[in-house]
Formats: C-alpha cells, structure tokens, sequence
C-alpha cells in the first residue's frame, strides 16, 4: 500500500481526547501515522476483518471549524509504542485492565459469582467512581448486593430474575473469551456468556465487548452487548429491575448525600431523571477533596434511543427502555421486547469518567464525539 494522507475535520465541535475509527477496503499489516503540522507520531493501532483493516487512534485536541492532516505510512518494522498504552493481564479469578501500567479496573467472572462484572472503576489519581461489591472479604454490608460497580442485567428474561441474587435467580455463565487484546490506543475484551435459568438452563448466547482506551482524563470505556435468541424466542419483560448497563456509584457521591443528577435536558436529582428519556446520565460529586463523575451514553442505534433511565438518589443508574409500565405508572403501556429465534438484539454504550460535573467535564461535547464523530477523509 502507498502512503495516505488523512484529514480530519471537526465540525462543529471541539474534539478533545476523542477516539476515532478509520475502515481501510485493504490489508495493511503494519503502518505508522505521522501528524503533519507538528511532524509528530501518534498512536495507531489495527485490527482486520475479511474486507480490510480498522484504524485506530485518538484525537487529543481539534478546535470547531478546525481540521487534521496525518500521513500514514506502511512500515515493515514495528509500529509505533511510546508506551504500554492499555494492558489486559489473565489472573487467577479476573482479567486486570492496566492504563500506563496503573491498574484502573479488573473484569471479573469466574464460577463463584452469578454475574460477570468490572471493579473497581478509577480515575487517574486511582479514586475509585464505583461502590464495591458485596463479598466474602468484604465485611461491609450493603443494600441491593447483586448491584456489583458495573454490570450488565434484566430482571424478566422469559419469566427469570437476571437482576437480582435473590431466591431463583437467574445466572450468567461466562463460556470463554473470543479475544483479550492489549494495544497502544485500546485493550478489548470479548466475551460470550450463556443467560441461564436458576437450573443453568441456556435461554440466550450474549457476545461481550469492552473497549478501554488509553486515556488519563477522561477515561472512556465503550460497550457492545449482542444478544442472541440460539434456544427459541426471547421475552425482554417490563419490569424496572433491570438495566441493560448499568452502574452503582461510589456510596461518598450518592445524591441523597453530596452527589449531583444530571441528563441531557438538565433534568436534576432522582425526581427529575427517573424514568425519563435522555441521551445521556450523569452522576458527580467530590471524592478525596476533588469533584469527579461518569456518564453513560446511549447510542442512536439502540433499541428505543433515547432510552429510559432507572437512576436512583441512593446511588444506582442504569439504562432500562423495557419498563414502560413502572415509568408512566400505567398498566396498560407494555415496554416488553420479544426477540424471535435466530434474532440478534445489540446494545452499544459508552462510560465516560470526568472530573467536576456535567457542564465542567464537557458532557456535552464527549456525547457529541461519541454519535457524530469527526469526519474522515483519506486523499
């Protein structure tokens, strides 16, 4: 492959710390990609597929109005490594996440618990945004013990509790990793987990996958969950005890203490949230003398975008569009989903870490990169 020149334009955003993706109809083995203004390298990583390569890398700073040029080079040697970047470690009991060889989470998912689930979620400065879960080792006691930092749940799957760890709860049986992969710009985990009754009897497949890049401030975390109807027809039911993803924040910024609420339309506090619609959540307050927060992001292309919130004072927020009912106290408004035999159903969020609060952390402008990324054009 010749050399490429690619020009980035901003639109009508400021693109800061802001991932992007680059669909190459080639095979590139190796290559690096050379900023032109600064003449400096930048991190790239690849990944193919049976049509060509995905480019990888990430946009530290790009005014509106503003736009990129990169030269990208084929290499025969190695391609660029200025650090770590993301490390995924294989332990005994979980996969540790390393960002510039700092643990910030580890993914859990062994045999001993009911449900696959991340923690703890840090910032750069190593304070956790995410309450610990209940375990043998941990002597705290705490309410709803199945919420477990971040976690991915539904509470009626054909009639089975997958939300809770209460009497005949449902199960989610980890079956393997498609693929770990560390790199410059990202770490990715994929997954496939079995959804289960309380008997372990198979009632979906769901492919996993997280993406954590290699970021300081912010972290971004992206989420692609891929379910599967392999045994027969799949009813989503309405209930609010679920979320497809689904957080439980550290107990010091709980609203109902010196934590802050806040949507896309500044709906505030659990009152003005709860149940509604909106693009994206966030939840902030201090930790350790200095004031931080995350978001979750809904994605256009999910099931009844934007989606609805089940997000709580005491701390829980989660993106739940299946409990119609519960939202508008109505009966008669039915928010279950069947998914038919041999049907996939995908959910893509994406977890955004942040100091101060919404409007501070840039909110606005993160969720803006997220579904109108920057334009790409290769000349």
């Amino acid at each position: 492959m010749a050399e490429k020149r690619i020009i980035v334009k901003s639109g009508w955003h400021y693109r800061n710390n802001c991932p992007v993706t680059l669909f190459l109809k080639e095979e590139l083995k190796r290559a690096k990609l050379i900023e032109e203004k600064e003449d400096k390298e930048v991190a790239l990583q690849m990944k193919k597929n049976g049509r060509g390569t995905f480019l990888f890398w990430i946009i530290k700073d790009l005014s509106p109005g503003e736009e990129k040029r990169y030269l990208l080079i084929p290499q025969k040697g190695k391609v660029f490594s200025e650090n770590k970047g993301v490390e995924i470690l294989k332990k005994e009991s979980n996969l540790e996440i390393r960002i510039g060889e700092k643990v910030f989470s580890r993914y859990y998912y062994n045999e001993s618990i009911v449900r696959p689930y991340l923690w703890p979620i840090t910032d750069e400065e190593g304070r956790n945004l995410t309450r610990a879960p209940a375990s043998p080792g941990n002597p705290e006691k705490f309410d709803h013990i199945h919420h477990r930092s971040c976690w991915i749940a539904h509470g009626d799957v054909n009639g089975v509790d997958n939300w809770s760890e209460e009497e005949k709860h449902g199960y989610q049986i980890h079956k393997g990793f498609r693929e770990i992969i560390s790199g410059p710009v990202f770490g990715e985990i994929e997954a496939k987990n079995y959804w289960t009754d309380k008997d372990r009897k198979k009632i979906l497949e769901e492919e996993r996958t997280i993406r954590i890049y290699n970021l300081v401030i912010p972290r971004i975390i992206d989420f692609e969950i891929n379910f599967r109807a392999t045994e027969g027809d799949v009813k989503f039911g309405d209930t609010k005890e679920g979320g497809i993803l689904s957080i439980r924040v550290n107990p010091l910024i709980n609203a109902d203490k010196n934590g802050v609420i806040e949507n896309t339309y500044g709906g505030m506090y659990e009152k003005e949230t709860w149940g509604k619609r909106a693009h994206w959540c966030d939840y902030s307050g201090p930790i350790q003398g200095e004031e931080v927060g995350l978001s979750i992001f809904d994605h256009p292309l999910n099931f009844r975008y934007p989606t609805y919130w089940h997000v709580r004072n005491y701390g829980l927020m989660t993106a739940n569009p299946f409990a119609l009912s519960y939202y508008y106290n109505d009966s008669r408004r039915d928010g279950s989903y069947i998914l038919t035999r041999g049907k996939n159903l995908i959910f893509r969020y994406r977890l955004f870490l942040h100091k101060g609060n919404a409007r501070k952390g840039r909110v606005k402008e993160a969720y803006h990169n997220y579904i109108n990324p920057p334009e790409i054009v290769v000349v």
